[in-house]
């Protein structure tokens, strides 16, 4: 086996998980017990949903701050058109989703055209979910859900929990596309030099606006079974969930500068936030600490990320140094 070939970032997180999974479960009885394992893969099932699609956004260069609160507005909308306007479970989810779809499309529309910061873009954008979420049911809770959308959200297959399940199955077709097509393929690319794949001929603006569309059509899929799983609608559900999200991608290996990460890291990001989440809480540290913990591994992983990416900048140009210096020299004997 050739170990040079293997690429060992994407299983650092794997390795922190471990190491913070056994630690926990030195620490408490309750932590590794089946139960709360299935309790912890349930919880991370929905951000790892979100997460496959914002790596999408990340690899190709961008950032979705939005993604969070699209969870509250396509809860909200969907138990509103089923309770209020009594259309059938199937079609207020599909309605629900496509108008996640839209926003994720506008975000991408906005960004190629105006040429906006990703960043400030869907900052701004979030607001403006968060707004309508509370708007559209008048900032009150949905309730009285249909006993039939509880299948998705707290239904089983087998002994497996249906999100968990539905999270597999998104996790292995975003794997597929960014490793197997030519799609996936451009992403890289332009992650890596959005002016050089632009040269090359990769349509640019036409991968940045469908990125931002994935990524709000797997929110909104998100939303749907949290609503599900919590048998109400709550606009404010999601808020605060952009940021685990985005730690979990950076912390599985997805660059925040763009052009790196795999799903495979990506995962194991993502349960090390729901595993210091469930273990802290256990553990009765309150949300202050898991918001400090939250903060620090954001900051250094960032950290972390934008260091090697600038030894890694550094060598290149020294190789590329060097190798201009020889030519010069052989051209002058």
């Amino acid at each position: 086996m050739n170990f040079k070939r293997i690429d060992y970032k994407k299983y650092v997180s794997w390795l922190c998980l471990f190491a913070i999974v056994l630690l926990f479960s030195i620490l408490s009885g309750r932590f590794r017990t089946f139960e709360n394992a299935k309790t912890i893969l349930r919880q991370v099932s929905i951000n790892g949903i979100l997460a496959v699609g914002l790596s999408f956004v990340m690899i190709s260069g961008g950032i979705d701050l939005s993604v969070g609160p699209l969870i509250g507005l396509t809860a909200t909308l969907a138990g509103m058109l089923m309770v209020d306007y009594n259309v059938p479970v199937f079609p207020s989810c599909l309605i629900a989703i496509a108008v996640a779809t839209l926003f994720g499309l506008f975000n991408g529309v906005s960004i190629t055209i105006t040429k906006m910061p990703p960043l400030i873009s869907t900052l701004g954008m979030s607001y403006v979910v968060q707004g309508t979420a509370y708007l559209i049911h008048g900032g009150l809770p949905v309730r009285g859900l249909p006993e039939s959308i509880q299948f998705i959200g707290q239904g089983y297959l087998g002994p497996i929990p249906v999100p968990i399940v539905i999270f597999v199955v998104i996790a292995v077709t975003g794997s597929f596309i960014l490793n197997k097509s030519t799609y996936g393929r451009s992403i890289y690319a332009m992650g890596s030099n959005y002016e050089a794949s632009r040269l090359a001929g990769i349509n640019v603006r036409k991968i940045q606006i469908t990125v931002y569309t994935i990524a709000g059509m797997l929110a909104g899929l998100g939303g749907v079974i949290m609503l599900s799983r919590m048998n109400a609608g709550q606009p404010g559900t999601g808020k605060d969930t952009s940021l685990d999200i985005v730690v979990g991608c950076i912390l599985g290996g997805v660059s925040a500068t763009g052009g790196e990460g795999s799903i495979v890291g990506l995962i194991g990001g993502v349960l090390m936030i729901g595993v210091l989440s469930n273990g802290m809480t256990i553990l009765g540290l309150n949300e202050y600490y898991q918001l400090l913990m939250k903060g620090a591994v954001l900051v250094a992983a960032v950290g972390f990320d934008y260091y090697a990416r600038t030894k890694r900048a550094e060598k290149k140009s020294r190789i590329v140094h060097s190798a201009d210096s020889a030519a010069v020299k052989a051209q002058s004997k």
